[in-house]
């Protein structure tokens, strides 16, 4: 069993911070799946791991393609199809606390300035820590990724 890690966005967008993490995942040799209940949000996070870094390319695939089990990181808004160790939720999308005890990493992005996904991220948290899942909170009020909670089962 893995442990949760929730991101509290202040200064960085999902798309931004799920690149930082994708690339973290990728060197580990994990495959990823990144869920969001909205295609648009997908489809944006699409074209910028096309094109984002400049210097380098992303490998990816969005889910319901027929080769969705090889994809190192597959976006999706259903079930995890590619084996993935680690799943990035974005928009209020859920983990099971059957999958979030099967894989190494669930990392939850939220942003401030929406009270719902705060909320979501509070009823979030609450729900895996009981479930026995470690629980890390992060946020980038001080300009850089600092961990302001911990929460060990």
């Amino acid at each position: 069993m893995g442990k949760a890690m929730f991101y509290h966005l202040t200064r960085s967008g999902n798309e931004e911070t799920a690149r930082l993490l994708l690339g973290r995942a990728l060197a580990q040799g994990w495959s990823i799946m990144i869920r969001s209940p909205d295609p648009a949000a997908l489809d944006r996070l699409d074209g910028r791991l096309w094109i984002d870094p400049e210097d380098g390319f992303l490998p990816h695939g969005r889910q319901g393609g027929p080769r969705d089990a090889e994809q190192p990181v597959l976006l999706g808004t259903g079930a995890i199809t590619n084996g993935a160790r680690g799943l990035i939720l974005l928009d209020g999308a859920d983990a099971s606390l059957d999958e979030a005890r099967q894989l190494d990493r669930v990392w939850l992005l939220f942003s401030a300035a929406d009270p719902d996904r705060m909320a979501h991220a509070r009823t979030q948290w609450t729900r895996l820590t009981e479930a026995g899942i470690d629980a890390e909170y992060w946020s980038e009020d001080s300009g850089r990724w600092e961990m302001k909670r911990e929460k060990k089962s």
